[in-house]
Formats: structure tokens, sequence, C-alpha cells
């Protein structure tokens, strides 16, 4: 979570009209801006919407320049890409981070015992030895070659699910 700055004047203009009748709207009473404002983030939601990926309680409220997005994504690169969509519009200067990420399988650790390679490993953990490579990426910078694992090591085992 977190807040993140965008330019304002920099993007799609879906907000264009919105932002203009918001501009006004400073000059009219304290109600008539936050119903423009709570017409900013139906805007805003059903851009999220209508990308296709999937937000649980999505709902996106606007203060000014301001946009705080709630809801929850099935993974990080959702939540970055919910974020990205409602910075990168005319009229928004920040995203206020308030999205959550379905909990992700854990990794595992394992201890190498003698005898043990990462393919051995992986036919354990995944059921194909082929997928060595995905224990020795998720160990780099610690392992700099797949054959050079050594008994008392703790690896981390990724979960492919």
């Amino acid at each position: 979570m977190g807040l993140f700055s965008f330019l304002k004047n920099a993007g799609s203009s879906i907000l264009g009209r919105a932002a203009e009748k918001n501009d006004a709207a400073e000059a009219a009473d304290e109600a008539k801006k936050r119903e423009m404002d709570a017409y900013r983030g139906e805007l805003l939601a059903s851009v999220v919407s209508s990308s296709g990926i999937e937000v649980d309680g999505l709902s996106v409220e606007c203060n000014d320049d301001v946009a705080t997005v709630y809801g929850q994504t099935g993974s990080l690169e959702d939540k970055e890409k919910v974020i990205l969509m409602v910075g990168n519009v005319d009229g928004i200067a920040a995203v206020d981070d308030r999205l959550s990420v379905v909990a992700q399988p854990q990794s595992t650790f394992y201890t190498v015992v003698g005898g043990d390679s990462l393919s051995k490993i992986a036919k354990e953990h995944y059921g194909d030895p082929m997928k060595y490579t995905a224990i020795f990426e998720a160990n780099k910078p610690m392992l700099e070659h797949p054959d050079k694992i050594y008994p008392g090591q703790v690896l981390r085992i990724p979960n492919l699910g």
C-alpha cells in the first residue's frame, strides 16, 4: 500500500469533461464538489472493470486529483496494473493504493542432503526433473551454477501452482 504520484495533466483524457466540471464546482458549494468527485470515481472504476482485470470489491474514491483504490486482486501484477490504469489518467496526480492481494502460496525451504541435485529435488517437489531451472532461478544469486549445491544448504522451492 502506498501513495503513487503521476503527472496530473498527462495520460488518458477520460475525465476531461469531469475535470473541467470539477474546476467549476470548486467555486460552487461543497456538495457539488463531492458529487463530481463521486462521478469521477465511478468513471475510473468503470475503466478498471472494463479492462478484464478482476478486482473483488472494487471502489475508487476521488478527492480532487487523488484517487483512492479499494479492493482485492488475485496477483501483485494485477494490483500494479490497476494502479497504473487509474494513475495514467489526465486529472489524477496521485493514487492512494488500498488494494490487497489474495494470499499467494508461499515457497517452501528444503535442506540439501548428500546425493541431491536440483533435478532430483525438482522431481520430488514438482514431479518433473526438468523444472530444476525454477529452483535455480529462485535461489540466484546464492547459486551461481545449477550443479553447485552442497549438503546442509537451504534452498527456496517456489510454489509453481
